[in-house]
């Protein structure tokens, strides 16, 4: 994988991948940016929850699920001195649908993280990574039920 950033001027660049996909990078007016794109750190907790919600679909879908909405939220605290790495992250699975199974759920949380996920594998090495669920039922009149929530356990 070859990725590159481009420096636009100030604390502005443009992210480019392989993929020929581009990103803007930047920071607040207070260390010298533009506020004109994402932050670094943003992107790395956006490619953990991004990997884990593409592996958490795509075996649900082959579970035969009936997924209607599906939402990956990656809450992380930082240190409080530099470098301020992340030190914890929250995975979120929000999940709605109608008679989605726990058990598919749990198993397809556990494929993504032990197997599936490299950015989940590589940053849990890192700090800790917790995993919780929520499993809503979609209702007719279009507002959803809270069926079931926890956390997996590896």
């Amino acid at each position: 994988m070859r990725v590159q950033v481009t420096w636009k001027g100030r604390l502005s660049f443009t992210g480019e991948a392989e993929s020929g996909f581009t990103v803007p990078l930047g920071t607040t007016p207070e260390v010298g940016g533009d506020d004109d794109g994402f932050r670094p750190m943003e992107l790395m907790a956006l490619s953990l929850a991004g990997c884990t919600a593409m592996d958490v679909i795509s075996i649900l879908s082959k579970k035969r699920q009936a997924v209607n909405h599906f939402r990956v939220e990656v809450k992380t605290d930082r240190a409080q001195e530099h470098p301020k790495v992340f030190t914890h992250a929250r995975i979120e699975y929000h999940v709605s649908g109608k008679g989605i199974q726990e058990e598919a759920l749990l198993r397809a949380i556990e494929l993504s993280a032990n197997r599936y996920c490299p950015a989940q594998a590589m940053l849990k090495q890192a700090f800790p990574i917790d995993l919780v669920y929520f499993i809503y039922e979609d209702r007719e009149d279009g507002t959803q039920e809270l069926k079931g929530e926890g956390k997996f356990e590896p």
